[in-house]
C-alpha cells in the first residue's frame, strides 16, 4: 500500500495514485506485476528523445522497479478531454489556442520519430501555471519509428477520438493538422497519407 495516496484511475495495466512525494504532489503509476516489463532499449530511446526535443512531458522523478510504481510529476491542470466540455473549451477562440498547441507538439514528437500510440484528448494535459501549455502523458504504447504511416495512423487514432468524444470539433481538427503541418518536418508526406488512412477506416466501417 501507497502511504497517503489516493487511488484517481484504474486500467487494465496500472493503478494510478496522487500522493505526497519528497514534499510535493506527485503521480504514482502501480502497474500490475504480470503486465510490467523492465524498461528496453526502446523505451529508453524513446524517453530520452523525448527529453531532448523539449516536448512537454512530465517529470519522472523514480522508477521503484521492486514494487513496481513509477512516481512522476503532477500535472496542474485539466485534460483537453475536460476542457472541451466547459463554456471556455467551447468558444472558437480557445479551441484554435488549443489546436495550435497540440498540433505543434505532434509536430515535435513525429521529428524525432516517436509515435505515441494511443492519442486521445484525455491524454493531452494543460499545464495551469503556462496558460495552456499542452502535455502529452502515457507514453505506454509509444514506439520508436520513421514509417509515415505510423505517424499518419497516430494522427487519426486522435481524430477518432475528437469525433467520437468532442461533437462539432471538425474544424478544430482541422486547425491541429494545420499546424502539425507547420511543425512536422515530413508533414506532407504523414498528412497525405493520412487521407489513405481515413479511406480504409471509411472502408472498414462499411463493411462492418
Amino acid at each position: 500500500m501507497i502511504h497517503n495516496a489516493q487511488l484517481i484511475k484504474q486500467g487494465a495495466e496500472a493503478k494510478v495514485y496522487l500522493a505526497p512525494f519528497c514534499q510535493r504532489q506527485a503521480i504514482i503509476k502501480e502497474r500490475f506485476t504480470k503486465a510490467y516489463r523492465h524498461p528496453t532499449l526502446d523505451k529508453k530511446l524513446t524517453s530520452r528523445r523525448v527529453v531532448q526535443a523539449r516536448i512537454d512531458t512530465p517529470t519522472v522523478y523514480m522508477v521503484d522497479t521492486e514494487n513496481y510504481l513509477i512516481y512522476m510529476e503532477y500535472i496542474e491542470g485539466c485534460s483537453v478531454r475536460e476542457f472541451l466540455v466547459t463554456p471556455e473549451g467551447q468558444t472558437e477562440t480557445a479551441q484554435t489556442k488549443v489546436a495550435q498547441e497540440i498540433g505543434r507538439a505532434l509536430g515535435l514528437m513525429h521529428n524525432i520519430d516517436v509515435v505515441h500510440g494511443d492519442l486521445t484528448t484525455s491524454n493531452l494535459l494543460m499545464r495551469k501555471e503556462t496558460d495552456g501549455s499542452v502535455v502529452l502523458i502515457d507514453f505506454g504504447l509509444s514506439y520508436v519509428s520513421q514509417l509515415v504511416e505510423d505517424k499518419a495512423v497516430d494522427l487519426y487514432v486522435l481524430e477518432r477520438a475528437f469525433s467520437s468524444t468532442h461533437p462539432n470539433t471538425e474544424v478544430m481538427f482541422e486547425q491541429i493538422l494545420k499546424a502539425y503541418g507547420e511543425s512536422g518536418k515530413a508533414s506532407k508526406l504523414i498528412l497525405k497519407k493520412l487521407e489513405d488512412v481515413r479511406m480504409r477506416g471509411r472502408k472498414r466501417s462499411m463493411l462492418g
